[in-house]
């Protein structure tokens, strides 16, 4: 049987995401560089959707064309971490109390008995986490907040994963995660509810934080020790 070739539009679209998609989970990790030609051959493509592809991603700000050198995978920088979770910390309990009168039991308990069982992967783990944070906001009934907060996610995904939380993070936001359900299970005051997610994405904030201003500090120590090499040799 011959070989179907998907419609233009179709491969375009689902290069797109297949490379978003890396790009978000740091597979491409940032601050490398990516050649065009490679990513061709990997994907088995020719070089005009992965072009298409790459074009759409800088302007969602994942990637970078630098002229004669390739594709580069943006860094993500300490504002961009304190930003985002700027904007979760005001928005998501305002989201919470929106959709709160709006959350299926069913699904909260599913949430529940996920969060309940072992959530020692991971990548398994963020993706719940993730999950459940999206489906509150997408029950707000605001089409504008959820389409900005699923952009926010992708780029909160990036942040997490970069960060290399480890398993004692993941421990701590189960219990905060459990926290939060069984008080919207239970159809406790939502501003009492929403005072729990907001002081769950403090949290999340200072273990970003933490790893980000190692990471400068590094950074700072580095170039200051370089520095000194350079002033040496001049003496």
């Amino acid at each position: 049987m011959p070989k179907t070739i998907p419609p233009r539009k179709d491969l375009k679209n689902s290069t797109y995401l297949i490379l978003k998609e890396k790009l978000i989970n740091c597979i491409y990790t940032p601050g490398t560089l990516l050649n065009e030609m490679q990513l061709a051959e990997e994907f088995g493509l020719s070089r005009t959707p992965i072009r298409e592809a790459i074009s759409r991603l800088e302007m969602d700000g994942y990637v970078k064309i630098l002229p004669k050198k390739g594709i580069y995978v943006t860094d993500i920088s300490l504002n961009d971490v304190l930003q985002i979770f700027q904007t979760r910390i005001e928005i998501e309990p305002l989201t919470l109390k929106m959709a709160g009168p709006y959350l299926s039991l069913d699904e909260l308990m599913m949430f529940r008995n996920k969060f309940e069982s072992d959530c020692s992967d991971l990548k398994n783990a963020f993706r719940l986490d993730t999950a459940m944070h999206l489906f509150i906001i997408e029950h707000c009934g605001n089409k504008y907040i959820i389409e900005m907060m699923r952009k926010l996610f992708d780029d909160n995904t990036r942040i997490v994963i970069a960060s290399k939380q480890n398993q004692t993070k993941i421990h701590d936001a189960k219990c905060e995660h459990l926290e939060i359900l069984d008080s919207l299970i239970a159809k406790d005051n939502l501003s009492k509810t929403a005072d729990l997610m907001r002081s769950h994405i403090e949290t999340c904030r200072k273990a970003a934080l933490d790893y980000f201003y190692s990471i400068e500090y590094s950074h700072s120590a580095l170039e200051g020790a370089q520095y000194k090499k350079e002033l040496s040799k001049l003496s």
